[in-house]
This record gives C-alpha cells, sequence and structure tokens, in this order.
C-alpha cells in the first residue's frame, strides 16, 4: 500500500514539475519604485511617415463639392460586384467608374509618391501624415476654396504572434499604439511567455530590423522601439517549461508510471 501512495506522490511530483512556471520570470516592470509617482516626459515618440505600400485614406471638404468628391471618390463603399460610376457637372471633374478591384485610398508607390486628380503627383514616403496633410492642402488651393485634409494611413496593422492568448494581426485605430497595447489586444502574454527577450521585427526604408524587449524593465517605456509603426511584428518566445509540456507532458508521465509499475511489479515479486 505505501509503495502505491509512493508511486501517486512521485507522479504528481513530476507532472507539478513539468507545468510550474517561476513568479519572478512572471511579472512586468520589476525595476519600477514600487513607492511613490515618478514622472517622466515622453521624449521617444516620433510620428508615423508614409511607407511604400501604405495606403492613404484621403478626405477633402471644401466649398466645391464637386471636386471633392475627385479626391474622396474611392472612400465610398464600393459593391464588389459591380462597377460603379461617379458623374459630375464640373468640367474639371470627369465621370469615373470603380471597377471590382478598385484601392480605397491612395496607394504609395516604390517611389514613395501618390497620385491625386488634378494635384498629380505627390512625394510623401518618410513625411509625417501632419507634413503630408499641410502640403496636399496647399497644393489643393490651387483648384478648392478653403480646403480641409484629413488623412489616416489605411491599412495601418500590427501582428502579435508566440506565446499570447489570442495571436493575430490587428488594425488599430489609434496610430500613436504601443508595444503593451498591441500585447492587451492579442490578450497579453501567457505566464510561460518570456518577457525579458520579445522580438520586435520592423521593416522601413528598405531594411528590416530585429529589436529585443524586455519587458520586465521600466527602461522599455523609454525605448525608441515602445512606439509602434505600420506592419511591425511582435513576436513573444514560450519558456522551455511551455515547450516541454506543449502535448507532451501526459506521455511523460504516461511512461514515468508504466516505469514505476513495472518496479513495484518487481519488488512485490
Amino acid at each position: 500500500m505505501k509503495l502505491k501512495h509512493l508511486q501517486a506522490i512521485f507522479i504528481i511530483i513530476i507532472l507539478f514539475n513539468l507545468s510550474c512556471t517561476s513568479y519572478k520570470d512572471v511579472p512586468y516592470f520589476q525595476n519600477a519604485t514600487p513607492d511613490g509617482v515618478f514622472i517622466e516626459k515622453i521624449t521617444n515618440f516620433s510620428p508615423l511617415t508614409a511607407q511604400p505600400g501604405d495606403i492613404l485614406a484621403i478626405h477633402v471638404t471644401s466649398l466645391n463639392h464637386d471636386l471633392d468628391a475627385i479626391i474622396n471618390y474611392n472612400l465610398d463603399q464600393v459593391n464588389s460586384n459591380t462597377n460603379s460610376t461617379i458623374s459630375s457637372s464640373s468640367p474639371a471633374a470627369p465621370n469615373i467608374t470603380l471597377g471590382e478591384n478598385a484601392v480605397v485610398g491612395y496607394l504609395v508607390d516604390p517611389l514613395g509618391d501618390i497620385h491625386l486628380p488634378m494635384v498629380g503627383e505627390v512625394k510623401v514616403a518618410d513625411s509625417s501624415i501632419s507634413n503630408i496633410t499641410t502640403n496636399i492642402k496647399l497644393r489643393l488651393k490651387e483648384y478648392m476654396t478653403d480646403p480641409n485634409v484629413e488623412i489616416r494611413i489605411q491599412n495601418f496593422k500590427i501582428s502579435v504572434l508566440g506565446d499570447v492568448k489570442t495571436p493575430g494581426y490587428f488594425n488599430p485605430q489609434d496610430e500613436h499604439i504601443t508595444v503593451l497595447q498591441a500585447l492587451a489586444l492579442a490578450g497579453d502574454l501567457n505566464s510561460t511567455g518570456i518577457r525579458t527577450n520579445v522580438l520586435l521585427i520592423r521593416e522601413i526604408d528598405g531594411i528590416r530590423q530585429y529589436i529585443p524587449l524586455n519587458l520586465t524593465s521600466i527602461n522599455t517605456i523609454s525605448s525608441p522601439y515602445y512606439y509602434l509603426k505600420n506592419n511591425d511584428i511582435i513576436y513573444v518566445r514560450p519558456n522551455k517549461a511551455r515547450v516541454e509540456n506543449d502535448g507532451t507532458a501526459f506521455q511523460k508521465a504516461s511512461i514515468v508510471l508504466a516505469v514505476l509499475s513495472i518496479i513495484v511489479y518487481l519488488i512485490k515479486k
């Protein structure tokens, strides 16, 4: 009877060791001051800049509504099964037909340009949304009265992979998004995710960067990589316990149980 009890206890200990994660590896910002309020000025934020492949949603309002429609035509919802035509009585606004594959927004081409009706080619690569807005507004004043321009990156997205609750890609409305907010969208790290070496993959100006981030350090919030850019990828590595337990814990327990059963049998014999 005692051998059976020892056998059960031994199995429980093995299963516990296979599945446990040390508490010291889990909390964020372990070097943060525990008492009092700490205040610092935000100096690591840099505005998003347009890059080739971005799609800019540009919406214009002015006192010339017919001309507004020329710029805004492809922001209207288009039925993918039919062509849609926008007509205008203005000589400067020809009829526009939207096909099935119409791009909703203005695609930044490989040279970093977009092409606007009336205005023509506009260089936008490496320019902030604010600067692009000002530039387009100035150029539209040649054709419109008191134009107002609003611009967003239509295809802004970030991806979160690895040991998080809900991995996937996300289209945040706020282009001010941080690493922590992106992880929150993914349901946060699992307890087995390695917080000391989260990998940020960034492509900008034709260069790919692999950036390690330590979420257990408060210094990450001051990092120049804390604020995310379009198409950033965050990868959370699983710890060794997660990898070893992923579908194999019960297999190992079964083997241990079988070995112990043989030992018990031989002892009794």
